[in-house]
């Protein structure tokens, strides 16, 4: 549950420090003190949407800080786990608006990205408005609530993914069967290059070691000639360097007399003679054995050519012939599966459907029970509301020709009859402003009593209410507190009394500025705030008393 509030520099409010407990909290206050800057402060803490217009005049940014208690919200624990943002049982959201529109968000001191804030705040508290009684004239918000009420969400999101999945490979198999002829010259062209490439068969490195020998092989005959003039050079002439080294041995071991300084001299002659011997050997033995082999420069170069030619005809490098192949092959699997892909994504499109209307099934099953049950449950609110007279009823209808839709097979709608026996119509059309901001109180307690969220806000929802049903709106408000934790901004005296907490709301001006102030109330200065919403500015010894009977009534009630 919420715990703590801390707003700095937002829209009149310079601080605001705030505590909360467990149960029913009123916030009240004259009109324009400031009540919707809590409401709208937690909101920007669950990611709402924000604006510069949101900072103080004069302040550089705005900061709002959340905390709550999450030891008893298993959903809320499991995302910070998951999201390695888990500290023991402490949840702090945090959001910072900068006076040039920028904005920064943070869950346990760790910054995160904005849709952070949204999931984690959607497990922590609900927030209901005066603004809902709009939405409650659209049938995707009365197909939301019903399955919020059958605990039917996972259900309905598995057949929103099974739709999906269903209606992208309707839309393929469509489009398939829309460019047949395209598709098939597609599959044609594909056949005979893939083909053609197949039998080339070039490997990998083929090409560049093809160059290589076709480029020796086309030098052979120089090859031979230079290497048989070196071997004449080097051993098989009276002229040849053999010959000539000998005859430098032969000189100086003729000297006279021993010159040991041409010892290193004589030794290195020796071993050029025998290295020079060697090298012409080896001449020899390749000018014999060499191959120049006309036949394989042949294919060599035809291969080549070949390739060459492939790579011309889809202009491209030869270096990229093996990537198209592989390219051309996958498309044409895509494009051309056995039978037909045709036929595969009918049978696919087949399979689907069969998931879809079992997942549909259930969740229309669930949708039809708990709609008996809700429209029960809100007949009992609004006849507690002073409308017993009123006919609530969740309509499911099949969709036309059993076409799958994301929502699954029916649509919802809420309908109801206000007067006893006229049909039941859509509540745009029969209710008035005071009746819908009534049937909506209901619908929202009734759901509100069936939510795992542990915080839930009520903003103005007892607008256009009056006398003893402001009595009984406290009622349900404080009842749904007891079982968690209630905030709600009110103009009603009657509800405000019968609440846990009690926040006054109040402005005051300073050098030519504008705050808001905030204070928790004990119980006198309850009965003081009841008694202003009761008689106004003037209050009368008679009003005070009223106030506290009030206080004193909404209090016992409950115990």
């Amino acid at each position: 549950m919420l715990t703590q509030l801390t707003v700095s520099n937002y829209a009149i409010a310079e601080r605001v420090d705030l505590q909360f407990s467990q149960g029913m909290t009123a916030l009240t206050g004259e009109t324009g003190a400031g009540k919707s800057i809590v409401l709208d402060a937690l909101g920007l803490a669950m990611g709402g949407r924000a604006d510069a217009g949101a900072v103080r005049h004069g302040a550089k940014r705005a900061d709002i800080t959340a905390s709550f208690d999450v030891s008893r919200i298993t959903e809320a624990q499991q995302w910070l786990e998951e999201h390695e943002l888990d500290d023991e049982n402490d949840c702090i959201l945090r959001r910072v608006i900068s006076k040039d529109g920028r904005t920064r968000a943070y869950i346990n001191g760790q910054p995160c990205p904005l849709a952070h804030l949204k999931d984690l705040g959607s497990t922590l508290m609900d927030i209901h408005s005066q603004h809902q009684h709009q939405s409650l004239l659209r049938k995707d918000t009365h197909r939301k609530l019903l399955d919020e009420f059958a605990r039917a969400e996972t259900l309905a999101d598995q057949a929103r993914q099974a739709w999906k999945t269903w209606n992208t490979t309707r839309q393929r198999l469509n489009e398939r069967q829309q460019n047949a002829d395209e598709a098939e010259a597609r599959i044609q062209l594909l056949r005979y290059q893939v083909e053609e490439l197949d039998r080339l068969a070039l490997e990998d490195g083929e090409q560049e070691s093809l160059e290589t020998e076709q480029s020796q092989l086309s030098h052979a005959e120089g090859v031979l000639h230079n290497c048989h003039q070196a071997t004449m050079l080097c051993t098989e002439d009276d002229n040849s360097a053999a010959a000539l080294v000998r005859q430098a041995l032969q000189q100086l071991e003729q000297l006279p007399v021993e010159v040991p300084a041409l010892a290193d001299t004589i030794q290195m002659l020796s071993e050029a003679q025998i290295q020079i011997s060697e090298a012409g050997d080896n001449l020899r033995h390749f000018v014999d054995d060499y191959d120049a082999d006309p036949a394989r420069l042949a294919k060599v170069e035809e291969r080549l050519s070949a390739i060459y030619q492939m790579a011309r005809k889809h202009r491209i490098g030869p270096e990229n012939l093996r990537e198209l192949h592989q390219s051309l092959s996958n498309e044409l699997a895509s494009l051309d599966d056995g039978e037909g892909s045709v036929e595969k994504l009918k049978a696919e499109l087949q399979a689907q459907r069969a998931e879809f209307d079992k997942v549909a099934a259930e969740l229309s099953d669930a949708r039809q029970a708990a709609a008996a049950n809700l429209d029960q449950r809100i007949a009992e609110e609004l006849a507690e509301l002073s409308m017993p007279a009123v006919q609530f009823v969740t309509h499911l209808s099949r969709n036309k020709d059993d076409e799958p839709a994301p929502h699954g097979m029916e649509e919802v709608e809420f309908l109801v009859s206000a007067n006893p026996g006229q049909p039941a119509r859509p509540l745009a059309k029969v209710a008035s402003g005071g009746e819908l901001s009534r049937i909506s109180l209901a619908i929202q307690v009734v759901v509100a009593q069936t939510s795992t969220t542990p915080t839930l806000v009520f903003d103005e929802v007892d607008v256009g209410i009056g006398g003893g049903t402001a009595e009984v709106v406290g009622r349900l408000l404080r009842s749904l507190g007891d079982n968690g934790q209630v905030l709600c901004v009110t103009h009603l005296a009657q509800v405000a009394a019968q609440c846990h907490q009690h926040l006054f709301v109040s402005k005051f001006t300073d050098s030519d500025a504008t705050f808001s102030r905030i204070e928790s109330l004990d119980d006198t200065g309850r009965i003081t705030e009841v008694a202003r919403m009761l008689g106004g500015v003037d209050m009368t010894e008679h009003t005070i008393a009223h106030a506290r009977e009030m206080f004193s009534k909404g209090q016992a009630t409950h115990h």
